[in-house]
């Protein structure tokens, strides 16, 4: 089964936002507190995705990117990539359809987010933050090369801080394999 990344739109806000809450639940259970992932996840999610796609941000060089993984014109995957104030770009969400995890989508959108980087924004790291305690997400990162340059607390839905580390994709290395 082939899978198509495509450019998100407002169109894709339910959807995403649909998907972004059962990652949640499958990735973080036992990870967060069970308060951040109960009932009103869904309806949050869909709210923060419906304000995101239809801010206007400026330029396309201060404007975040949605990129969507698709398959039989289902979405089952999706990344967003976002100009952060400190001048780098920041991998701020990267989920995959619970069920698909380990099929290759999450890679094809990683690749994606180093493209989108390296072209739209040349020159400049591409980073994330990823919970501690997500292991699998851990591994991933470091397979796909991304080096391990911050270890933190971070703010979770709630107001639960958690640690988390923080990976990097310099510049250099976007450069030489992703423009």
């Amino acid at each position: 089964m082939s899978t198509v990344i495509r450019h998100g739109t407002a169109r894709d806000a339910g959807a995403v936002a649909e998907l972004h809450s059962a990652s949640w639940r499958t990735a973080y259970a036992g990870l967060v507190p069970d308060e951040a992932l109960g009932d009103g996840l869904a309806a949050e999610r869909r709210e923060i995705w419906e304000l995101r796609l239809a801010a206007d941000y400026g330029g396309p060089e201060t404007t975040p990117e949605l990129l969507i993984a698709e398959r039989d014109g289902d979405v089952v995957g999706f990344a967003y990539v976002v100009p952060h104030w400190d001048g780098r770009i920041l991998l701020d969400n990267l989920h995959v359809r619970p069920g698909l995890t380990g099929g290759g989508i999450g890679r094809e959108l990683v690749d994606a987010a180093r493209r989108h980087t390296a072209r739209r924004h040349p020159g400049t790291d591409l980073y994330l933050e990823v919970l501690q305690a997500n292991t699998r997400a851990v591994a991933f990162y470091e397979r796909e090369g991304a080096h391990r340059t911050d270890a933190r607390e971070g703010v979770f839905p709630g107001g639960h801080t958690l640690p988390e580390y923080e990976y990097t994709w310099p510049a250099s290395e976007l450069a030489r394999h992703w423009s």
